[in-house]
């Protein structure tokens, strides 16, 4: 499967190592465990203790800094800082369209391949856990519900995953849904049997949807 998807991946998307231009841009890392019959994301449990997606899934990754001379040395940069992965142990091989998070923060996913059984640890300000989860698990799509955002013009939906215990949903499910479909033929959809939340009906959510996009709206007229 890695063989075939890498050279799907080459043969379409090529490496853009362009760079930031406000805080509102970030990077993350899309890292495949070099199995190749079963090749697996590495994910991250955000800390209890943050202010900010407390105990929430993601990559890892984060916001671009002046330092950075290119998107792709923020997110191998944040990964370094998160988890404790070299840059250099990564063959980084794509990056992926930039993606927006509910709060306006333009995402750049850069793909990368890396070795199994690497010596990690999360970064206990940052993170409680690191974990990996297998991409044959997210093609059989046994969701446990479809999350629909609303956004600018419309709605955009995402799958909500039960994986041993860690919740995936939202951004970084969206983001694996969307990879898979590109590079691997699948046809993961909005079409499923889980339950659907439509979250603008949830008032919390609108309430700081809006203050996000305000915030990001003051930080690009600076």
């Amino acid at each position: 499967m890695l063989s075939q998807l890498t050279t799907n991946i080459k043969a379409s998307t090529p490496l853009n190592q362009k760079r930031g231009s406000h805080p509102k841009h970030a990077a993350v890392l899309l890292a495949l465990t070099s199995n190749e019959q079963n090749p697996s994301v590495i994910l991250t449990k955000r800390a209890m203790h943050l202010n900010n997606h407390s105990g929430e899934v993601s990559l890892p990754g984060g916001k671009w800094e002046d330092q950075d001379e290119s998107l792709m040395r923020t997110a191998l940069r944040e990964t370094h800082e998160e988890i404790g992965m070299q840059p250099d142990w990564v063959d980084v091989i794509c990056n992926l369209p930039v993606a927006h998070t509910w709060q306006g923060i333009e995402v750049t996913p850069y793909v990368g391949v890396v070795a199994e059984n690497l010596p990690l640890q999360p970064n206990p300000d940052e993170l409680d856990a690191i974990f990996e989860v297998p991409l044959s698990f997210f093609l059989k799509d046994q969701r446990t519900r479809t999350d629909v955002f609303p956004r600018e013009g419309g709605a955009v939906w995402s799958p909500a995953y039960d994986y041993q215990g860690y919740e995936i949903w939202g951004f970084t499910a969206r983001l694996m849904v969307e990879f898979l479909n590109q590079f691997w033929g699948s046809e993961l959809s909005r079409t499923n049997p889980a339950r659907e939340k439509d979250w603008s009906k949830d008032p919390i959510y609108i309430e700081r949807r809006k203050q996000a996009l305000a915030a990001a709206a003051r930080v690009k007229q600076q």
